[in-house]
C-alpha cells in the first residue's frame, strides 16, 4: 500500500545543480580556485553547507558563507522554472488516490519556499520539512521521520524520492522504499550503493510506473 510520497527538493522536483554550480564556481573564482564538475558532486553535492563549507572556504564564518551563498542562488532562480518532467502529474495522481505528499529537503525554508514557487508545486506540498528545523539534518533519516510522524504513515507506506546519496541514505535509513532520480550525473550504481531500490531518469520513466502498479 502506498500512503505518502515524500520528495527531496533540489534535483529531485527542480534541476537545480547548474544554478548551485554557478554560485559555487563564483565563490570558489572569488578566491582564486577553479570547482570542476566532478568537484561539485563528490564534495558538495547533497551536503548541508554547514557540513561542508568549514573544508571547502577553511578560516570563513560557515554560517554567514552560506547564507550569501544561499541569497545568491535565490536571486539566480528568478520566478518560474519547469519542473522535473512528470513530477506535477504524479502530485496529481497522488492526490486523487489521497495520497500524502511531503518535501522534505535540506535547503533553507526561503530556498525551498522559493523553489517550490517557481515550479508551480506548492500547493501540493502538505508539509514542507526543512532539515536545519529538525533534530538533525540528513544524512540523518530524521527529517523523513517528522514527515512520517506528521502523516501518522509508517515507513512501509511510503515512497521517499532522492537524488544524492547523502539524501539517499537519509531516505534508506528511515525505512522508506527508495526511489533514487539520475539527474545530476551520478549513475545508476552510485545511488544503489546509497541506498536506491528502484532509480529512474525522471516521473515519466516507466520503471515508476512499474513500481507504482506493484506497490499499489
Amino acid at each position: 500500500m502506498i500512503r505518502a510520497l515524500l520528495f527531496d527538493l533540489d534535483g529531485t522536483l527542480l534541476h537545480s545543480d547548474p544554478l548551485h554550480f554557478e554560485v559555487f564556481a563564483d565563490l570558489f573564482a572569488e578566491r582564486g580556485r577553479e570547482l570542476t564538475e566532478a568537484g561539485y558532486l563528490s564534495d558538495i553535492h547533497g551536503r548541508h553547507n554547514l557540513e561542508s563549507f568549514p573544508e571547502l572556504f577553511p578560516g570563513e564564518d560557515a554560517q554567514a558563507l552560506s547564507n550569501h551563498k544561499e541569497a545568491r542562488f535565490r536571486d539566480k532562480l528568478g520566478d518560474g522554472h519547469a519542473p522535473m518532467p512528470g513530477a506535477e502529474a504524479l502530485m496529481l495522481r497522488a492526490k486523487a488516490r489521497g495520497w500524502r505528499i511531503a518535501v522534505v529537503t535540506n535547503a533553507p525554508r526561503d530556498n525551498a519556499e522559493a523553489m517550490l514557487g517557481a515550479t508551480g508545486l506548492r500547493a501540493f506540498a502538505e508539509t514542507l520539512v526543512i532539515g536545519d528545523e529538525c533534530a538533525r539534518a540528513k544524512p540523518d533519516p530524521e527529517p523523513y521521520a517528522v514527515a512520517m510522524r506528521a502523516f501518522g504513515v509508517p515507513p512501509q507506506e511510503c515512497i521517499a524520492f532522492e537524488d544524492s546519496p547523502s539524501g539517499m541514505r537519509a531516505a534508506a535509513a528511515s525505512g522508506a522504499h527508495t526511489v533514487g532520480i539520475l539527474s545530476s550525473g551520478l549513475s545508476a550504481d552510485q545511488l544503489r550503493a546509497a541506498g536506491a531500490q528502484t532509480v529512474i531518469r525522471d516521473y515519466t520513466d516507466p520503471a515508476l510506473e512499474e513500481l507504482l502498479a506493484r506497490l499499489e
